[in-house]
Parts: C-alpha cells; sequence; structure tokens
C-alpha cells in the first residue's frame, strides 16, 4: 500500500513539473499567426521591437506563419531590456513609444514632454530624451534642415523617418511635397513644413539632360548589382551576407541613390507601372503566393538579375520555363 502512495505521489510530482514547465513556456513564447508584425507583438505584450530582434536573433523584422518567438529573456525578466536610461537620458530604439518609455521611468507622458519640449508624441530612434529632472534645454536643430524649412535627403533615408524626425505625418510630409509614392532620392530636397519654400524656382531641365541622369543612374544601379553575384538566399537577409529578394533590391537601389520599400508587394505598390521594361526597371513575379512575391532587376535581352532561393543572386532569362508563365509586368523607381 505504501509503495503504492508512493507511486501516485511520483506520478503527480512528474505530471506538475511537466505541466509547470509546458505554463512556464507558454508564458515567454508566441506562435506568429498569419498577418502579425513585431510592432504589433511587441504592442501586445509591452516590449520592444529591438527587444524582440535580440531575444530571437532577428536581424530584420521579417517573420513567418508558425515561427516560435522568444516573448522575455531567458532569466524570464519582463522589464524591456532596452528601455534603461544612463543618468538622465536615454536613448530611443526602434520599436519604442513614449507611453514605453515613461510607464520604465514611473513618469507621466505629460511630463516626459514636457520634459523634453515635444509637441507631439513621435519619437526616432536614435533621439535622446531626458526621462528625469525638469524641462530640458531646447534640442538643437535637426542635421541638414535649412533655414527654409527644407530638408535634403540623405543615404539610408526613408519618408517616415524624415516625417518623425521632424514631428510630421508621413501624409502631411508627401502632401507638401506632391508625392504620390514612398520613393525618394538621395539629395533630393523636400518641404518639412507647411510654410517651407524652396530658395530658387526648380528649372525644367531639357529631356536630353533628364536622359542622361536617369541612365547614369541606372548604370550605377546595374553595377551595383553585379557586384553580389553568388552572395547567397536568406529568408529576411538584407546584406551581402545572405539576401531574400526584396532584401537585395533594396539594399542595391539604396546603393545607387534611390529608397525603395523593403517588401516586394510594397515596392510593387510604390513604383510606377510600365508597358515593356528597360535597364533598371523591376520585374515581378508570382511565385509562393498569389499576386506580386518574387522581383529582380531587368538588365536587357530579356535578362534580369535577382536573389533566388536555389542559387542565391544569379542571372536569369526570363522566357525560360519557370519565370515566363509567373510574370506579372513591370515597374519604374526611376
Amino acid at each position: 500500500m505504501k509503495k503504492q502512495l508512493l507511486t501516485v505521489a511520483a506520478a503527480a510530482g512528474i505530471l506538475f513539473t511537466f505541466f509547470s514547465a509546458s505554463a512556464s513556456a507558454g508564458e515567454i513564447s508566441y506562435n506568429v499567426k498569419s498577418g502579425d508584425t513585431l510592432w504589433e507583438i511587441s504592442r501586445s505584450y509591452n516590449v520592444s521591437v529591438n527587444d524582440l530582434r535580440a531575444w530571437n536573433n532577428l536581424s530584420g523584422s521579417l517573420i513567418y506563419t508558425g515561427q516560435q518567438l522568444a516573448i522575455t529573456t531567458p532569466s524570464n525578466n519582463t522589464q524591456p531590456s532596452t528601455v534603461t536610461a544612463s543618468g538622465n537620458t536615454y536613448i530611443v530604439k526602434s520599436g519604442d513609444s513614449l507611453w514605453g518609455i515613461a510607464n520604465a521611468h514611473g513618469i507621466s507622458v505629460s511630463e516626459l514632454k514636457n520634459m523634453n519640449n515635444l509637441q507631439k508624441d513621435m519619437i526616432y530612434p536614435g533621439q535622446t530624451v531626458q526621462v528625469t529632472g525638469t524641462r530640458a534645454a531646447p534640442s538643437a536643430p535637426v542635421t541638414n534642415v535649412s533655414s527654409n524649412g527644407t530638408y535634403r535627403v540623405q543615404a539610408g533615408d526613408t519618408l517616415s523617418k524624415i516625417a518623425v524626425r521632424h514631428q510630421i505625418s508621413l501624409s502631411q510630409l508627401k502632401a507638401i511635397n506632391n508625392l504620390s509614392s514612398d520613393l525618394i532620392r538621395v539629395g533630393q530636397v523636400l518641404k518639412v513644413n507647411n510654410q517651407a519654400t524652396v530658395s530658387a524656382p526648380v528649372a525644367v531641365q531639357p529631356v536630353q539632360q533628364v536622359a542622361s541622369v536617369t541612365n547614369g543612374s541606372v548604370n550605377r544601379l546595374i553595377t551595383e548589382a553585379k557586384k553580389y553575384i553568388g552572395s547567397p538566399y536568406k529568408w529576411g537577409g538584407s546584406a551581402p551576407s545572405g539576401f531574400d529578394c526584396s532584401g537585395y533590391l533594396n539594399f542595391v537601389f539604396n546603393k545607387a541613390g534611390v529608397s525603395i520599400p523593403r517588401t516586394v508587394a510594397s515596392i510593387w505598390n510604390a513604383t510606377a507601372s510600365i508597358s515593356s521594361p528597360r535597364a533598371g526597371d523591376i520585374v515581378f513575379f508570382e511565385t509562393y503566393k498569389s499576386g506580386p512575391s518574387h522581383a529582380g532587376i531587368y538588365l536587357g535581352n530579356n535578362k534580369f538579375i535577382h536573389a533566388g532561393s536555389s542559387r542565391g543572386v544569379e542571372i536569369s532569362d526570363l522566357n525560360n520555363s519557370y519565370w515566363k508563365p509567373r510574370y506579372l509586368g513591370a515597374k519604374t523607381a526611376f
């Protein structure tokens, strides 16, 4: 009888340990669902996107359905590791919000805004904010902003980053600059407030001169694209050590001085349709899902360069038996 009781107790202990471990595992992980984004998951669990990337060894923001994401550090510390201050200040990380920073430092959002002379709730990565003390001194003007309220686009800029940095919405920035897409170019001058004026009227370039500028950009793009032939394929990759198709396009266009979105679908939506591709245009394909899901740079003579999932960055033929029936069309970023 005593042996039976001991056996039952041991079995119960094993079951308890099993269910406790399962519960613990459930508390620190999340199974990615269709349509999820890192930003949405970070908001749901009150952590930053930067933390999610660090805890899951992610180099970018791409995730996939069924992926298991760690929601806390291995020690199960639920305090976001990125919300730490040095002295009286804190450097904003990707995914941070004023509410998250204020909550982590035991102050209200209004106090945080007052200390930093913020009129709106927009902040940007790399920004230094005061988290203790009294009202901060007025912040220095944003680099590269002229006295007439304009900003010259730098390498790596996106419309979203510029909008946040100047505390206006993306739609406002596009409206005051008469932009119909999110495409911008290095050296382009943008108005960053409604009162901004361009110092001198923009002269209309002769057709021949415009063509010359475009040809120069295309040549730079194709030269840059060919540098990475042989680079391996990596899901979510956006560097020469490993590219996926849209990461490759984003990287190469940025090197050539043209800013395009990160995903195939968003590139499709942001670029202008053309009847037939020319060198430097983007060709789109329908592969593993409906709609545009793969893309490459057209080189001419029915050839295009892209990051393929089998052999990495390579040159392929539009008319081969695989690509021809999957071709959706071409669009241009120039």
